[in-house]
């Protein structure tokens, strides 16, 4: 197989993936629910001659290959989107109150668009490549779920690799940055801290306990962890993003609700975070006479990148897009504040993120991932079912 002929057929692809993507920006569904994307990729599949497999929850694994005795590569496509009003400037605007603002339904195209090259050259696969379309990533859940439910067995998966295309990024649309060994996305924690006090009215705050003034104490208190406990290359970010209570501006309120996340590049600070977030929280409350409680939620570990399989991908992408159009990113640069669930998979056989500049700032595409008003370039979408495509067949080759 030729890099260069494979890029002529993923360009031929290019209409028909513009078609794809734009249906599912305008059809955008969250976390497990998803039910006409589902659909929409199952026909997909069934139509290039794939027997589709529900995995999990709401996630789908088709095979192709097999027809070589070799080992297993995996690719991944996250098919979710978020809850956001979208405001974007584009033809085919949501209206359902959700949007594809972090680009999961270019991820969904090019994955389809991989399934159509890898089936065009099948009899040439060394072994054979697992599609992975998964749900639920932006709540974390998505890639445990289906990994739960098999994800990397029958057959065994040897190696992964996914693709995240980045909005407002000064790089031309297309180039791919390969992910330095090692950590590249932190582990995230989502927490609710909950402070129980005991209501009264505003005019006697002495005949109640005032929860409101407990958590905000915890609220400063706990930057106190990253401030004064963690030493200086110790990287953590806790964040309370929700505060909710009361109903009345002169009552004080039985009850607060904060909830937030943490972010942390390796499992022994994560663990001393949450450790210490409990033990702040309650001592802070029990000193204004109220209780509190420490509670997480959904979350993820953080993303480990193989480094032979990095360096591997380099090359392959090298091949496919040019020396100018790929690079391997240095562990200063490497490293995202966003966190990817993909980073499960990471955690148990070699992997590596990808990450696709998808829009430049100057070119119109000026706002970032998660935001209402985010556009990305369509342009990226056949050189994006090409990286998949042809990674997982050189892989396979030069590991068969």
């Amino acid at each position: 197989m030729e890099p260069q002929q494979l890029l002529k057929e993923a360009a031929s692809l290019q209409e028909t993936l513009i078609s794809h993507r734009r249906y599912l920006h305008t059809h955008p569904e969250t976390g497990f629910d998803l039910k006409d994307t589902l659909s929409f990729v199952k026909e997909e599949l069934l139509r290039m001659g794939y027997q589709p497999a529900d995995c999990g929850k709401a996630g789908l694994i088709a095979l192709a290959g097999g027809q070589k005795k070799g080992p297993v590569f995996l690719i991944r496509g996250d098919m979710d989107a978020l809850p956001i009003q979208e405001q974007a400037d584009v033809d085919f605007p949501s209206s359902n109150g959700r949007m594809h603002a972090c680009g999961h339904d270019l991820h969904t195209a090019m994955m389809l668009g991989a399934a159509k090259l890898l089936k065009q050259h099948e009899d040439e696969i060394c072994g054979t490549v697992k599609l992975m379309f998964q749900p639920a990533e932006e709540i974390f859940e998505g890639a445990k779920d289906m990994l739960d439910s098999g994800l990397l067995e029958n057959p065994a998966v040897d190696a992964a690799l996914m693709i995240h295309v980045i909005a407002a990024m000064p790089l031309a649309p297309g180039t791919i940055v390969v992910s330095a060994p090692g950590i590249s996305a932190p582990a995230a924690d989502y927490f609710r801290i909950t402070v129980q006090g005991k209501g009264c009215h505003g005019s006697m705050p002495n005949t109640g306990v005032d929860p409101l003034n407990a958590a905000a104490h915890i609220l400063i208190a706990l930057q106190e962890i990253h401030a004064r406990e963690l030493a200086v290359d110790d990287q953590a970010v806790l964040t309370i993003g929700t505060m909710n209570a009361g109903t009345a501006d002169n009552v004080i309120p039985d009850l607060v609700s904060m909830g937030g996340s943490l972010r942390t590049f390796d499992e022994k600070t994560r663990q001393y975070m949450k450790e210490r977030m409990a033990q702040i929280a309650e001592g802070t409350a029990e000193a204004f006479r109220a209780k509190a409680s420490v509670t997480f939620g959904s979350g993820c570990p953080a993303l480990l990148n193989d480094k032979d399989l990095c360096l591997c991908t380099e090359t392959y992408v090298k091949e496919l897009l040019g020396d100018e159009k790929a690079f391997l990113a240095n562990e200063k640069t490497s490293k995202a504040s966003g966190s990817e669930d993909f980073a499960y998979v990471s955690q148990k056989i070699p992997s590596v993120m990808l990450v696709m500049a998808a829009g430049q700032p100057d070119k119109g595409y000026s706002y970032p991932q998660h935001h209402p008003m985010v556009r990305f370039d369509e342009q990226i979408l056949a050189k994006g079912s090409a990286v998949y495509a042809y990674t997982a067949m050189r892989w396979l080759k030069d590991h068969s």
